[in-house]
């Protein structure tokens, strides 16, 4: 009797855990999962600029040179630390248990918030492909783990040397390279043609993650001292990565808690189009593709606008209308929480025009540079025109990044349209190149606000800024495309190739399914909610 209440209790248990994963679909747990990785790895990134305030004597400075409007004393103060980062925060100076430990000069602290970004263009361009070839699920886990144990040791490396910590950084950096475009890969293997605008939108975690970790490092730090910041950081990122362990696998195959009808759907979904390629990608025919090219230009002027309003925006604000925006958190906060927001929406949207079949895949993402792109351009050119409202210029600021939320339907995705075997490497190709930005944006405005800060010298600038915004978007209208390329085929395939892209190139939106399949379908929709 007693053997057979176990029994039943075993198959009740089994039954349970079934039917959770029916309720639960493993792609809700890797949408998760996506998210919290790019989480993590910008608290990891942006956390020592908050840190450093603490570690070093803050000397009060006073600027010679005016705000064409006056500054505005009633909402924040006008001092400012420099800027070297894109996603670096502005704050006032705060006094912590143990602070100011570290006469480090200016040109230090620079090179220790600089040494992250020394190796992480290449390791970015070199990410793909290891993903590609080892499977995206080592390389995250891998990289993510390492990066918390070189977090945990900067306090330690910071008592010896700033060159120490500089060490630490260049190598967080190398590692931290790896991992956006490993991402890539697990969604190009995991993500259904008509979910892919949620699976992208999870990419924008990192935003949130550096907006949580500005407003919980200073109370950290003012509790426990400034070595708990980097301390607590590196503990759950090692914590994280026993949940990646656990939840995520390379492809729908190799997970052993997916249910079956999830496992055919997926497959279904995906058809032929991706495979697990262990050999190198054709570099020659990608480098020598219009459609590629196209996507690399658009990528590039979205980096190009995103590290524009990340560095020239708030600056403008400070030196030309007296009112320092990252002063006050909550106003600081918005573009970030914008993009967030509007980019989880836009993916919503995209995906249900596609499974309803609205519109193609290429007509999707050359309409919705618009937004992405077009928008946001428009609005850095009415920035400059905003006179003296400081309320005018923070929802410029914010709509314009906000807008920009939509590249989950552009640029952040078209890689996977273009060649799912090798979207890391591609996609790895695309930040290497865009990255570039982040070193052109404050030198061109350097040249043209040297003299001044007036409306006139920053005009140029957004000009500039929205060019480069609109341009790649026209490029991209032209001659981008959405349709899948031969070279995504591996050369064995040559036979089959033909027929797949029915003898030149195949829409992803158009994946066939078999009608007796559909109501097996339709029952494991992927519902994700922020």
């Amino acid at each position: 009797m007693q053997m057979q209440q176990i029994a039943t209790m075993k198959v009740i248990t089994e039954r349970r855990a079934t039917m959770l994963i029916y309720v639960v679909p493993v792609r809700f747990n890797l949408w998760v999962m996506l998210f919290t990785s790019c989480w993590v790895v910008y608290m990891l990134r942006v956390n020592i600029s908050l840190n450093l305030i603490a570690m070093v004597p803050q000397v009060p400075h006073n600027t010679s040179s005016q705000s064409q409007c006056g500054p505005k004393d009633d909402i924040a103060s006008n001092e400012t630390l420099p800027h070297q980062d894109g996603a670096e925060v502005h704050a006032s100076p705060i006094k912590v248990p143990g602070g100011a430990s570290f006469n480090w000069t200016a040109e230090q602290q620079a090179l220790i918030l600089g040494s992250y970004f020394w190796c992480y263009p290449l390791t970015s361009l070199a990410g793909g492909m290891a993903a590609e070839r080892w499977g995206p699920r080592y390389v995250v886990l891998v990289t993510s783990f390492v990066s918390a144990i070189l977090t945990a040791l900067s306090p330690l490396a910071a008592k010896l040397d700033y060159i120490a910590l500089v060490i630490i950084r260049f190598f967080l950096g190398f590692a931290g390279g790896f991992i956006y475009p490993a991402l890539h890969v697990l969604v190009a293997r995991w993500a259904p043609p008509a979910e892919k605008g949620k699976f992208v939108s999870a990419m924008m975690g990192g935003t949130l993650g550096t907006v949580v970790t500005w407003s919980l490092t200073g109370p950290l730090m003012e509790k426990f001292g400034w070595a708990s910041a980097f301390y607590v950081p590196g503990v759950l990122t090692l914590v994280w990565c026993g949940f990646w362990w656990y939840l995520v696998a390379d492809t729908p195959s190799e997970h052993p808690r997916i249910s079956e009808s999830e496992k055919k759907y997926i497959s279904e979904a995906l058809g032929d189009k991706v495979n697990n390629s262990k050999g190198l990608p054709p570099f020659r025919k990608i480098v020598t593709s219009l459609p590629f090219l196209a996507m690399i230009i658009l990528h590039y002027g979205n980096l190009w606008g995103l590290y524009f309003i990340m560095t020239v925006g708030p600056k403008f604000v400070s030196s030309v209308l007296g009112f320092e925006l990252s002063a006050a958190g909550v106003i600081s906060a918005l573009p970030y929480l914008a993009r967030l927001f509007l980019a989880t929406i836009f993916g919503v949207v995209g995906d249900f025009i596609l499974a309803r079949k609205l519109m193609t895949t290429t007509f999707i993402r050359k309409f919705f540079c618009i937004f992405s792109h077009i928008l946001p351009g428009i609005l850095l050119v009415l920035l400059v025109y905003a006179g003296c409202s400081t309320a005018l210029s923070v929802s410029l600021i914010t709509m314009s990044m906000g807008f920009n939320g939509a590249a989950t339907l552009t640029n952040l995705q078209n890689h996977q349209d273009l060649a799912p075997n090798y979207a890391g490497t591609l996609y790895g190709i695309a930040n290497c190149v865009g990255s570039t930005a982040g070193f052109f944006t404050p030198m061109i405005t350097a040249y043209f606000t040297s003299s001044e800060n007036s409306f006139e010298s920053w005009r140029p600038v957004f000009f500039l800024g929205a060019s480069v915004y609109i341009v790649s978007a026209i490029f991209f209208i032209i001659f981008g495309t959405g349709n899948i390329q031969a070279w995504n085929f591996a050369p064995d395939d040559k036979d089959d190739k033909e027929e797949r892209t029915n003898g030149d190139l195949k829409d992803l939106s158009n994946s066939k399914i078999n009608n007796g399949d559909a109501k097996e379908i339709k029952e494991t929709p992927l519902n994700v909610t922020t």
